[in-house]
C-alpha cells in the first residue's frame, strides 16, 4: 500500500526518504533515517524494528546488502514485510516479501533504492528510479520528483492518503543540534504528494530568508508598505513589525 525511494545524495552525503501511501499517516511509521550512517524504510506491513536495528547495524560498518539480509532472516513475518536500505558508501538494497500484494517489487542502484506493493503495476518503480536519475537541483528536489513520478505512473492502486519526506544531514536541523534538515509530513490529503511539494516550496522560502546570504536591506518606505500589507492578511506581528533606523534603511 506503499511506494518509496531511499537515496544517498553523493555530493553532499545527504540520506532522504520520499514516501507516499493509501494509508494514514506514512511518514510517522516508515521512514528512518541518521546522518552519515544510512537511510531505511520498512513497509507493506512494516516491522519498526527494522529502524533503529537497521541503523545501529549500519552505524556498526555493516553494509546494506547484509544489514537488511540480517533484519529479514530474524524476522518471523518475513514474507509480508518490504524495505530499502542505503547505506553510508552508498550501497543499496531492497526486499520485497513473497506475501506482499501485487503488484509489489523493488529496484536497487548505487545509492538508491526504490520499492513499493499495491501498486497499479512496476511502471511505478521504474519511473521513480528513471526519474531520480535524471532529475536535477537539490536532493530533496530530486527525491520529490520521484515520488511525483510514482504518482503519475499511477502509485499506490488503492488511492492516495498521506506522503512524507525526510532529507537528514549532519546538524542540518534547527540550531544544528540534530540532523534532520527537512521532516515534512502530510497525513491525511487526497493530494498528498502535490500538499508535500508545497510545504517544500515553503520550507525552501523560509529558510532562504532565515540565510543571511540571502537578506538585503530595505527601504523605509517598502518596509512601511510591507508591515501593512502583513496586517491586512491577517499574519502574526514579527521581525517587520521593528522599528527601521537610519542606518538600516535607503529610500
Amino acid at each position: 500500500m506503499t511506494f518509496s525511494i531511499v537515496a544517498r545524495d553523493p555530493e553532499t552525503g545527504d540520506f532522504g526518504i520520499a514516501i507516499a501511501s493509501k494509508a494514514l499517516a506514512v511518514g510517522a511509521i516508515a521512514p528512518y533515517s541518521r546522518a552519515g550512517v544510512g537511510a531505511i524504510s520498512t513497509q507493506a506491513m512494516p516491522n519498526v524494528a527494522y529502524g533503529p536495528d537497521g541503523l545501529a547495524r549500519l552505524a556498526a560498518g555493516e553494509e546494506a546488502e547484509r544489514t537488511l539480509t540480517a533484519l529479514v532472516a530474524a524476522d518471523s513475518m518475513r514474507a509480508s514485510r518490504q524495505a530499502g536500505i542505503v547505506d553510508a558508501a552508498g550501497r543499496a538494497a531492497t526486499f520485497t516479501g513473497a506475501s506482499c500484494m501485487d503488484w509489489a517489487g523493488g529496484k536497487a542502484a548505487p545509492g538508491v533504492a526504490v520499492q513499493g506493493n499495491i501498486l497499479v503495476g512496476p511502471a511505478v518503480v521504474d519511473e521513480m528510479l528513471a526519474t531520480y536519475g535524471t532529475a536535477t537541483g537539490s536532493s530533496p528536489r530530486r527525491l520529490l520528483a520521484a515520488l511525483r513520478a510514482g504518482d503519475a505512473a499511477g502509485g499506490d492502486s488503492r488511492g492516495r492518503q498521506s506522503a512524507a519526506l525526510l532529507v537528514v544531514r549532519e546538524k542540518g536541523g534547527l540550531g544544528g543540534l540534530n540532523d534532520r534538515w527537512i521532516d515534512l509530513r502530510v497525513d491525511d490529503h487526497t493530494d498528498p504528494t502535490t500538499e508535500i511539494e508545497r510545504l517544500l516550496a515553503l520550507f525552501e522560502q523560509q529558510t532562504n530568508l532565515l540565510d543571511p546570504a540571502n537578506l538585503a536591506k530595505i527601504g523605509s518606505a517598502l518596509a512601511s508598505t510591507l508591515k501593512s500589507a502583513i496586517a491586512s492578511a491577517g499574519s502574526p506581528k514579527g521581525p517587520l513589525d521593528g522599528t527601521l533606523t537610519a542606518s538600516d534603511a535607503a529610500d
